[in-house]
Formats: C-alpha cells, sequence, structure tokens
C-alpha cells in the first residue's frame, strides 16, 4: 500500500483588511481587549480567513518527500535537500500540486487532519475552484485516512486532545518545535519573507508525525 504523511501551514489575513461587516461578526461576541485579540490571532485557524502557505508530503516508508510552499513576489526555482523537493508557487498552484500528487497514494496519514488540514485544503481548493481528485474525509474508521490524534485518543474515548508536541516529548520523539519555531510564528515568518524557513519547519512536522505514526503502529495499535 502506497502512504503518505500530510501537514498544511497557514496564514490568517489581517484583521484590519476585512471588510467592516466581517470585523463585526467575528468580534460580536468578545466583550474584553483580550478576547478581542485573541480572535484576531485565531484567523489562521479558519479557511474563510486565512490562506494555505506550505503543504507538505511524507512518504514514511522511503522517507522521501515534497513541500509545496507560497511566496509573495519573484518564485524561488525548485531544489531538493535531504530528500525533500521543494516548489514555490502561488496558493492555487501548491493546491494544484497537491492534488496531482496525493491522487496517487492509497492512505494518508496526518495529525489533526480530519478537523484541521483536510478541511482547510478542501475549501482553499473551493475558493479556486479546484475540483477534489481524492477522497480527504472518507468515513472517520476507514483507514485511508489514518489520523493520529484520532487514534491517540481513541477516537474521542480519551478527551484531552494534546498537541504534537507533547505526544512527542511523551515517547522521547524529537519535536519540531525544537527548532525555535511555532505554528504560532509562521504568519510573522511569512510577513517577513521566511518563505524557506515555514517550510522547513513543515517537514520538521512531518518527520516528527512519521516517528508518532512508527510508535502507534509498534507498541499502541493491536494487530492480533
Amino acid at each position: 500500500m502506497s502512504r503518505v504523511i500530510l501537514d498544511i501551514e497557514t496564514v490568517g489575513r489581517d484583521f484590519e483588511s476585512l471588510d467592516t461587516t466581517t470585523q463585526e461578526y467575528l468580534l460580536k461576541y468578545a466583550e474584553t481587549e483580550d478576547e478581542k485579540e485573541e480572535i484576531k490571532d485565531r484567523l489562521s485557524l479558519y479557511p474563510l480567513t486565512a490562506e494555505i502557505v506550505t503543504i507538505g508530503l511524507l512518504n514514511p516508508d522511503i522517507q522521501k518527500g515534497i513541500v509545496f510552499y507560497q511566496v509573495s513576489g519573484d518564485l524561488l526555482l525548485p531544489f531538493e535537500e535531504d530528500n525533500v523537493r521543494y516548489e514555490a508557487g502561488t496558493e492555487k498552484e501548491i493546491l494544484e500540486k497537491f492534488w496531482d500528487v496525493i491522487k496517487g497514494y492509497n492512505q494518508i496519514i496526518t495529525f489533526n487532519g480530519r478537523s484541521f488540514d483536510c478541511p482547510f485544503i478542501l475549501i482553499r481548493s473551493a475558493v479556486h475552484r479546484i475540483k477534489p481528485k481524492k477522497d480527504l474525509m472518507p468515513s472517520r474508521y476507514n483507514e485511508t485516512h489514518i489520523d493520529l490524534l484520532d487514534q491517540l485518543t481513541f477516537y474521542g474515548a480519551s478527551r484531552k486532545r494534546f498537541s504534537l508536541d507533547m505526544w512527542c516529548k511523551t515517547f522521547g520523539i524529537k519535536s519540531p518545535k525544537e527548532g525555535g519555531i511555532t505554528g504560532l510564528e509562521v504568519k510573522e515568518l511569512f510577513k517577513a519573507g521566511r518563505y524557506l524557513d515555514i517550510a522547513k519547519y513543515c517537514v520538521g512536522d512531518l518527520r516528527a508525525t512519521r516517528e508518532l505514526l512508527l510508535y502507534w503502529e509498534n507498541y499502541i495499535r493491536f494487530s492480533g
């Protein structure tokens, strides 16, 4: 079975760039300045107020991957580093490239992909009128999509949904956060033109997810 790990990075729009009606809608239930700032900081979590700036794919069996990343201005030439190919483009272009690649895999592996990555990709693709070429959201119990957060919480039986960083620390896996970048900093990095730093941060997430996958397969999943 051909399988691939998927992860994305997103950047929210500047709140001030949104029209007045949208601003009022988003702040409708915010009562304090702190609550307002929290809402503004969380725009990257929603496909209606954010864009995808990086899509990373890694084959966990041969440890070879590809990252499609968005840049502002002149595009950077494709290159390969540590078994990962990097290709730049607009959001529309990286989504088109993603669908062309993902359709060739039988199984997708994510961490929280059913709640975040896959719905985000589908909505942003629809914004650009790009049709899906693969079902990213099959039945929750269909193993064509293994969401490790689902597996590690036993489909919600264990209610606390810890972060990838926490799971990595628990199992002694090198966390992608050890590189000094977190998801909260992606927007500032993008504004600063540090597109490759974001792409390589995504690769760190992919590799950590691979290690977590192997841990789940070897020590948690019951194989009979």
